[in-house]
């Protein structure tokens, strides 16, 4: 099985990540759509990974 790379996101950042979105999906509301929080959660990381592929990419 392949091993996920970190994308450039610390270690802290991809575990509180994992944090929140185990917890939403346990504790949060119900999917509203486009106001999904675990949807919201995965757009913020998707961002995150971007910049920092951008970042490597301009070094």
């Amino acid at each position: 099985m392949a091993r996920q790379s970190s994308e450039g996101l610390s270690l802290l950042y991809r575990l509180g990540w994992r944090f929140r979105y185990v917890t939403t999906s346990v504790f949060g509301p119900a999917q509203l759509g486009t106001d999904d929080p675990q949807l919201r959660l995965r757009r913020e990381r998707e961002r995150k990974v971007a910049a920092a592929r951008a970042r490597r990419e301009a070094s």
